[in-house]
């Protein structure tokens, strides 16, 4: 390459004295190619973009490579693939080219991509966020269990990188509850985050984080991250925002997942709906990326741990003793357990929604639900149904409609606004009383004489069609049969 001023006299040469290409040969001693470049073509800057050559990076084996190295990144150190064995699988698929080549390539993928070998470089914008980095926090809601409303405590996980969230049903926040629902959390993903940044439960959080401390955790909750390999991050004390994604994801799974409150048959079947709930939430495209959540989700997952071949066992080991009445302390209520007063010492097992008494000996002395598993509160029916009684047409468009047994929901399904007025009339009478589950279990008990036998709700169940009964019987003594009952 000429300098400036050599280029300018060539062009000079040629442009103002007109002189042949041959001619600045002569007078200049450069080649005609250089000549002739200079002289007639335009010498504009162009955008170089410099291209790693090689069958590493023109072939597809760098690509398997890094896929591999992912791949691995996933797995604890000990079960990653050193570059001796990634070289031998290239060889199976035919790699043409040498062990130094494939060295070559790691290093440099590995000081590109990693700050230590061992973590990605976050080089991010201040307000994006890396990927395989989660958030958690438990938000209540409410749904409809056997026409009862249940308190639902929600652990949700929220992904700020793709913005996908997941959600766990829960009775309680306790630490088999927590512990128990991010096993749950992991499994939805399929995967488990590298960080994740909690706000101080007392299920995970001895101490928060003063302005001279460390947060301290609890010990099971330290022993669970190191079995699944994650990293716990505590925000500050009365610092929120510190985790706002999964605060935003809250109000948006009680806004979205549960409005109006949904009937469920138990927390295994609100899990599901739950899920599918989430799976339907993922489609929607990112706010910001303008790609769907799942693809991101799918993408941020390479960055994931993988799930531990164990599982990790949640449950609670404590000592107790029976009262004089044979009754053991489980959540702070009174549980009878058939000879317990024999011990002096019993141990109860907690998991998340179970328990176990156990002697000394090792024999369960009794088993069952967790106190918290069946607590529910009655909905406000009373207002609700002076609330209907003022606008009898609205009944059927209520959201508390559905939350109605099933006789109940067929008595008041009629048109007339007069008859079920009175008819709410009536139930308004009971509910004082009884709780809308009774009503309906003794409803043609309480119902009104003149509203059966009636082609609305059938026959009476205890209503006798003696013309049935007769067809079963000789014809000769049909009557005297029905005679004889009658008497």
């Amino acid at each position: 390459m000429l300098a400036m001023p050599e280029v300018n006299h060539i062009k000079k040469l040629r442009n103002e004295k007109s002189l042949s290409i041959n001619a600045i040969v002569k007078r200049t001693g450069f080649s005609w190619e250089t000549v002739k470049k200079y002289a007639d073509e335009d010498q504009l800057p162009s955008e170089v973009i410099p291209k790693k050559r090689g069958m590493m990076y023109e072939e597809k084996w760098g690509e398997i490579v890094s896929d591999w190295l992912l791949e691995d990144y996933a797995l604890k150190k000990k079960l990653r693939r050193n570059n001796k064995i990634i070289f031998q699988q290239l060889k199976e698929l035919g790699f043409p080219g040498s062990y130094r080549t494939v060295c070559n390539f790691i290093a440099e993928w590995r000081e590109k991509l990693m700050e230590d070998g061992e973590t990605f470089k976050e080089e991010y914008d201040r307000l994006t966020h890396p990927p395989a980095e989660a958030q958690i926090d438990f938000g209540v809601t409410e749904a409809i269990q056997d026409g009862k409303v249940k308190d639902i405590h929600c652990l949700i996980m929220s992904m700020p990188y793709s913005n996908g969230g997941f959600t766990v049903p829960l009775p309680g926040e306790n630490q088999q509850c927590f512990l128990e629902g991010l096993k749950l959390l992991f499994s939805q993903l399929g995967r488990v985050p590298r960080k994740l940044r909690i706000d101080n439960l007392p299920a995970a959080v001895v101490r928060a984080r003063g302005k001279h401390g460390e947060t301290v955790f609890t010990e099971g909750f330290l022993k669970f991250a190191s079995h699944y390999g994650f990293e716990p991050q505590a925000c500050n004390s009365r610092k929120g925002n510190e985790k706002g994604h999964v605060e935003n994801k809250v109000g948006y799974v009680r806004y979205n997942f549960f409005t109006p409150s949904p009937v469920i048959r138990d927390l295994d079947h609100l899990e599901e709906m739950l899920i599918q709930k989430s799976k339907e939430d993922h489609e929607r495209k990112h706010y910001k990326k303008g790609e769907p959540i799942k693809d991101l989700i799918e993408e941020e997952k390479k960055y994931c741990l993988a799930l531990p071949e164990n599982d990790y066992p949640v449950f609670s080991k404590q000592t107790v003793s029976a009262n004089k009445y044979g009754e053991v302390l489980i959540d702070s209520e009174p549980i009878h357990i058939p000879t317990s007063y024999h011990y002096s010492q019993l141990y109860v097992i907690t998991y998340w929604d179970s328990y176990k008494v156990i002697s000394p000996n090792g024999e369960v002395l009794g088993e069952g639900p967790r106190p918290y598993m069946n607590k529910t509160r009655e909905l406000p029916w009373a207002s609700i149904l002076r609330m209907w009684k003022r606008k009898p047409r609205s009944v059927s468009h209520s959201r508390y409609f559905n939350y109605l047994p099933g006789r109940i929901t067929s008595y008041l399904s009629i048109e007339s606004p007069e008859l079920q007025k009175e008819r709410i009339e009536w139930l308004m009478g009971l509910i004082v009383t009884y709780s809308m589950n009774e009503i309906d279990e003794r409803f043609y008990e309480l119902l009104p004489t003149k509203d059966y036998p009636s082609s609305e709700f059938g026959s009476h169940p205890y209503e006798v069609n003696w013309n049935m009964y007769d067809s079963l019987r000789p014809t000769e003594l049909a009557s005297e049969g029905k005679a004889n009952i009658h008497e």
